[in-house]
């Protein structure tokens, strides 16, 4: 079975074979978590994005880590750009990413608070969510052997930690 964890971090600096980003579904990395990430990776994530997109709601697809300590960046589509999230849209990003980390061959993988940003869900709901979707594909045979929840602030890591806890 697979450590799983949760970590208030920067998702940038993990050494993890892969992380998660909550994209839009033009692969656009403005702000937040995509800002972040594709300012530590270099071009090669905005290059990469703009090869790949545009993705559906839910889908999941990867770029190389770049400058991050990272293989890949698995950018899943929690949102139309500028738009809403749902908890539909946060279970199929999460199921894609974790089965996209596995087709890579990744044994790490970093998850974010898929649509809780810009998206605008409950954070309590996202992990709640997240972590039933990591728990059911681990059940079903996976080769992760760690999982992170990388978030930020007291809120979404009591959040997290009380969804391992359920």
């Amino acid at each position: 079975m697979a450590d799983i964890e949760v970590l208030d971090t920067d998702i940038t600096a993990l050494e993890v074979d892969a992380i998660a980003n909550a994209a839009n579904t033009e692969l656009r990395h403005g702000g937040g978590v995509a800002g972040a990430i594709a300012r530590a990776g270099g071009s090669v994530i905005h290059r990469e994005s703009a090869q790949r997109a545009p993705i559906g709601l839910g889908e999941a697809v990867e770029t190389g880590g770049g400058e991050m300590p990272c293989k890949w960046v698995i950018h899943a589509a929690t949102m139309e750009l500028g738009g809403p999230s749902s908890a539909e849209i946060i279970g199929r990003a999460t199921a894609s990413t974790l089965r996209r980390a596995d087709e890579l061959g990744a044994r790490s993988l970093a998850l974010v608070a898929f649509g809780t940003g810009v998206g605008g869900f409950p954070v309590v709901r996202a992990a709640r969510i997240e972590v039933d979707e990591v728990r059911k594909h681990l059940d079903r045979g996976s080769g992760l052997e760690r999982v992170v929840f990388a978030v930020r602030g007291a809120d979404a890591r009591e959040a997290f930690e009380r969804a391992l806890e359920e």
